[in-house]
């Protein structure tokens, strides 16, 4: 798995190329915990583009970085899910906690404020 991530309006915009599963999500929780503190970001908004498969340990560290995000008051979006990550985040009820964009810009404005869900 990579990760890529940059900052913007104190919105840490993390890409993902790879599964997420046992073998990489610790990898994913540090390096996104890293950044959060090191930029001071408040929200995140992953972009699955490039995520074809996800499994328990993967919902593991993303609901552990929602309740991360909450504590700062921010926010996570996820942006340009494939189906079949949709279909384990709607298994899963993670659906319920982040909101879906096709684009990471329509995710991106939606954590700026622009468009609340």
């Amino acid at each position: 798995m990579e990760i890529t991530w940059k900052t913007l309006d104190h919105i840490l915009m993390v890409k993902i190329c790879g599964d997420i599963d046992h073998h990489t999500c610790e990898m994913l929780r540090q390096q996104v915990d890293q950044a959060l503190e090191s930029t001071n970001s408040r929200s995140i908004l992953f972009s699955f583009a490039q995520v074809s498969f996800m499994d328990s340990s993967g919902i593991g560290v993303l609901i552990g970085r929602y309740k991360l995000v909450q504590r700062l008051g921010g926010r996570i979006a996820v942006a340009c899910p494939s189906d079949r990550v949709r279909e384990i985040f709607r298994l899963s009820a993670l659906d319920k906690l982040f909101p879906f964009f096709e684009t990471e810009e329509a995710a991106l404005a939606d954590l700026k404020g622009g468009n609340q869900k």
